[in-house]
């Protein structure tokens, strides 16, 4: 149940005074309702409606960030760089940033980015950037992409 109806009928109308006019002369008191959504358990029923073994899938109109920054190598110079650059370039087109970069292992950061359900994930390491690339990852069907810097912005900036 993520929303609720109520009706009141003429309960408030009546001490209110809120009256329509029949067309005949004459007045009726307004029946009155509301209608209520549980943003709490909105949440719950994007959860149940949208998820897999290994967590939540968030759609992207409602996710809380859209791209997830996976820094694979925290403290090398290059790969740090190239995240916190990633990060200002997506933050300042607007797109709401989750920018990993805790001294874990890579798989711990791919398990935590599923987890919670970023829609995108961005996995940047020392080995790609060897070649100018960065790994694109769509959280919702899983399809993994390489692809520049520069492309990941464009693709993920929109």
């Amino acid at each position: 149940e993520v929303g609720h109806i109520f009706y009141f009928g003429t309960k408030y109308s009546e001490p209110m005074k809120a009256v329509v006019s029949t067309g005949a002369g004459g007045d009726k008191p307004v029946h009155m309702g509301s209608y209520g959504i549980g943003p709490s358990r909105l949440v719950a029923a994007i959860i149940e409606a949208s998820h897999d073994a290994a967590g939540i899938i968030w759609p992207e109109a409602v996710a809380p960030f859209k791209v997830a920054i996976l820094n694979l190598k925290q403290g090398d110079a290059a790969t740090d760089a190239a995240c916190e650059q990633l990060y200002r370039d997506l933050t300042a087109k607007g797109v709401e940033v989750l920018y990993n970069d805790l001294d874990e292992r890579a798989g711990a950061k791919f398990a935590a980015a599923d987890l919670i359900g970023v829609p995108w994930q961005v996995m940047v390491g020392p080995r790609g950037l060897a070649e100018g690339k960065v790994e694109v990852k769509k959280r919702a069907d899983g399809a993994k992409e390489l692809m520049t810097p520069a492309a990941a912005l464009d693709l993920l900036g929109k």
